[in-house]
């Protein structure tokens, strides 16, 4: 990974084999990013998503290998009890056009991905809603 910032935005380009999550995590540390907005594109080889059942309050994860293009990579990155956390959807689409996507759980470059995160001044943190099952941005 190699990365410039320009003031409150950070563009990111990741390289071939590295997973995009733990690359996020890094950057999130060596920047002490605690809020940011970020979207992404490129090329992947090796990617699970998830699709969350509010019935059972339980992730559906599919995972695919192979040659697809990144369609849209975009969420938060924040924390939870004070610590890292991001949330992520992630969308790509096969050499037949065909895309697949849903929460982020890992993906692997293939070729690279070209990301930008936007900076946020100050905090959210999350926390677990019973509920609802997930942890939300809790505003306080």
């Amino acid at each position: 990974m190699d990365y410039r910032r320009f003031g409150n935005t950070i563009v990111v380009r990741m390289d071939r084999g590295e997973e995009i999550l733990e690359q996020i995590r890094i950057l999130a540390d060596q920047e002490h990013i605690q809020l940011a907005a970020v979207q992404a594109l490129g090329a992947i080889n090796d990617f699970t998503v998830g699709v969350f059942n509010t019935v059972t309050k339980q992730y559906a994860a599919n995972s695919f290998q192979g040659a697809y293009e990144i369609v849209s990579l975009t969420g938060t990155i924040d924390t939870m009890d004070g610590k890292f956390y991001a949330h992520l959807h992630m969308s790509a689409g096969d050499a037949d056009g065909k895309v697949f996507g849903g929460h982020l759980n890992r993906a692997v470059v293939s070729a690279t991905c070209e990301m930008i995160v936007t900076v946020i001044d100050g905090q959210v943190d999350r926390a677990f809603s019973q509920e609802i099952g997930l942890n939300l941005l809790r505003f306080s």
